[in-house]
């Protein structure tokens, strides 16, 4: 009887599996990085598109009227033209969103909420 007829042991090397292991965890750290990217941008689309939301309803406010919303509260609640107050919504109070009321129309400008262009 040689060795190798005796020897019964299936299984893997320890090389096989710490190369097993290291292609893991390349792939977990390419998909970390793509998902990290694609929730940054989903914030921004969504930040952009409740500013969208909100422009809307300042022009509707204005056809419906002919005169400029004069405070928030012409925007929102019983008039239906925004369901919730988009400018008191963030975490801890902070503000998504700031909007001027004065002479002319009501200008908008992103608070918390801000755009970002580096795409971080």
């Amino acid at each position: 009887m040689n060795q190798q007829e005796t020897r019964s042991d299936k299984g893997f090397t320890l090389v096989e599996l710490l190369i097993v292991i290291v292609i893991l965890g390349i792939l977990a750290t390419v998909t970390v990085f793509a998902v990290r990217g694609i929730t940054s941008k989903a914030k921004d689309n969504s930040c952009a598109a409740e500013q969208r939301t909100i422009e809307t309803a300042i022009e509707a406010y204005y056809a419906d009227h002919q005169a400029d919303a004069s405070t928030v509260a012409n925007l929102v609640g019983d008039s239906a033209y925004l369901k919730q107050n988009p400018f008191v919504q963030g975490t801890g109070g902070s503000k998504h969103f700031n909007i001027t009321f004065g002479a002319g129309a009501p200008v908008l400008s992103a608070g918390s909420c801000a755009l970002s262009t580096t795409g971080s």
